[in-house]
């Protein structure tokens, strides 16, 4: 991490060059401005702008309508973008570059609720009021294509050939053969202040999974947009495509993104009591309790896509019920560290496509609420939970979850009717323009046939 003073040393002595100044937007992508380092640290250091559409669009940067906070009737303004100077961080594989996140506000100097940023702090804040702090790590799982992206693009994303060629889970050889790939990214991102635990190889052919230390829950979610931004131009710059898609094939296991959580108090895991039974305090409970009556509602933000729902099948490591047993990898919550000082919840439901400032923000609002209301929890499912047909499901499509977003009252609550209605016009917007494809299944299934 650079401070601005040595941010400006650096500049002075002609090693930086280039601030990236950005901002997350919904889909949990960096946007913003590439600066002159000079300009920056003379005065954009205070604020620059930015259209405010980019917290109001989509995957292909379309401006959809049906969004109360901006449209082509308001004329499409700008947002105020307030770099954190506590975030300045380099960019090692990018030459004499470093970034800053910032802040998105109006021209009042108020945070933009729907902005990912403020959504997890606001979560922050009322965990703080209740003298907690969230600890909070997030994997990254994606996969690793023999070629690049502008090769796969050409052949109409047809040629999604893995970089190897048979399940890699664990396995040091093959693993070796992607070295090129990995041990750079490891080794640049810790050089960005990121502490990288581990790689390794994932349950499939050319799929990887990066971990990162677990941590307060901005920095974690912080940690987890840089990786996997970083992830892509890395892999970019070897000559290879990754993709973060939750299901990039019918034929392959998907690819998630689980989320381990805990609230700490005074230094010490609040999650623990040794004279509980597997280790799990009253307040864990109550938690928990939360996660599992509220999954319905948060689904969206642990699952996007139309795509992110392809995952959910049953046999390939992602859940289909929202239910919670111990050190059982079928369940839509894992309980892990059980009896130790250790102990947490592993969300098992997310996809590698979430955006972590809102899977994280959502969970904490769950789990707030499952305190507030001092929730029971049941006892813990067991053996698989595939086949536990009393297990309440998790919503199985985009419609379905986006469906329960607009409903929650928990989470309007928490993050503001504004919010809920502005993602939810977010997954709509997905639906119907899904809704209008002809996919080259119903051509092959229907086109002699029907």
């Amino acid at each position: 991490m650079l401070s601005f003073e040595a941010l400006k040393t650096a500049v002075a002595a002609g090693t930086v060059d280039t601030v990236l100044v950005c901002l997350v937007d919904m889909q949990g992508r960096l946007m913003g401005k590439r600066f002159l380092a000079q300009h920056f640290v003379d005065s954009a250091y205070d604020e620059t702008h930015c259209c405010n559409y980019l917290l109001a669009t989509d995957l292909e940067m379309a401006t959809p309508d049906g969004f109360a906070s901006t449209s082509w009737e308001s004329g499409y303004g700008d947002y105020v973008m307030k770099p954190d100077l506590s975030s300045i961080r380099p960019m090692p594989w990018l030459d004499s570059t470093v970034m800053v996140l910032c802040d998105v506000l109006d021209h009042h100097n108020n945070p933009i609720p729907h902005s990912p940023r403020a959504i997890l702090k606001k979560q922050v804040a009322r965990l703080q009021d209740m003298g907690f702090t969230a600890i909070m790590a997030t994997e990254l799982e994606f996969f690793l294509f023999e070629k690049s992206f502008e090769e796969i693009s050409k052949s109409g994303f047809r040629d999604l050939t893995p970089i190897s060629a048979y399940n890699e889970d664990y396995h040091i050889l093959q693993t070796t053969k992607e070295e090129h790939v990995m041990r750079p990214i490891r080794n640049h991102l810790y050089a960005a202040g990121i502490p990288i635990e581990s790689t390794k190889g994932e349950a499939e052919a050319g799929q990887e999974e990066l971990n990162i230390k677990y941590s307060e829950a901005m920095n974690c979610a912080e940690f987890h947009t840089i990786a996997k931004h970083a992830v892509k131009e890395i892999a970019w710059q070897k000559g290879h495509a990754v993709s973060f898609l939750s299901k990039v094939s019918r034929d392959l296991v998907g690819s998630s993104s689980h989320v381990h959580q805990s609230l700490w108090k005074d230094g010490k895991n609040a999650f623990f009591d040794p004279d509980a039974e597997l280790g799990m305090s009253d307040m864990m409970r109550a938690y928990m309790g939360g996660l599992l009556k509220y999954a319905p509602d948060v689904t969206y933000f642990l699952a996007p896509y139309i795509n992110s729902y392809k995952r959910f099948q049953k046999g390939m490591f992602a859940p289909t019920k929202s239910v919670w047993s111990v050190d059982n990898r079928t369940a839509g919550f894992r309980l892990c560290g059980a009896g130790s000082k250790s102990v947490r919840v592993e969300c098992r439901i997310g996809g590698s496509d979430l955006n972590p400032y809102l899977a994280l923000a959502c969970q904490l609002a769950a789990g707030i609420k499952g305190m507030e209301e001092n929730l029971p929890l049941a006892a813990p499912a067991k053996g698989d939970t595939y086949g536990d047909s009393d297990g309440p499901e998790i919503p199985q499509t985009l419609r379905d979850a986006a469906k329960t977003l607009t409903n929650s009252v928990m989470l309007r609550e928490a993050f503001g009717d504004d919010v809920v209605d502005h993602y939810t016009r977010c997954a709509t917007w997905e639906i119907e323009e899904f809704d209008r494809i002809v996919t080259d299944y119903e051509i092959a299934r229907g086109f002699e046939r029907a």
